[in-house]
């Protein structure tokens, strides 16, 4: 972690693990970010809108997850369930990039 929080296993305290949490959470944001970036790059990119949802994109990439997540002692539910819900949220937010940015060629053209 890059605050000075303790690992969870040195955590004495309850206070220690919230901070703990917290800090991650914060890492967690920024590396949603980077995500995000691609979602807008992948909304531009895409030529069909009906490309946007990829359901065995969608698949390889929670099979990748879960094998990282076997890998570094993720739970697996925890790691399917997050991942699942975090790539529905992502699909989302594509669609409404490739609408935008299609909105946005419409009127400069």
């Amino acid at each position: 972690m890059t605050s000075m929080a303790k690992a969870g296993e040195d955590c004495q305290t309850m206070a220690e693990v919230r901070e703990g949490v917290d800090a991650l959470d914060r890492e967690l944001v920024a590396l949603l970010v980077k995500r995000q970036a691609y979602m807008t790059a992948a909304g531009r990119i895409k030529n069909d809108r009906d490309a946007v949802y990829d359901a065995e994109r969608i698949e390889d990439v929670v099979s990748k997850v879960l094998v990282e997540a076997r890998k570094q002692g993720l739970s697996e539910d925890i790691a399917e369930q997050v991942w699942r819900k975090l790539i529905e949220r992502c699909i989302a937010f594509e669609f409404g990039e490739w609408d935008s940015h299609r909105a946005a060629n419409k009127q400069s053209a």
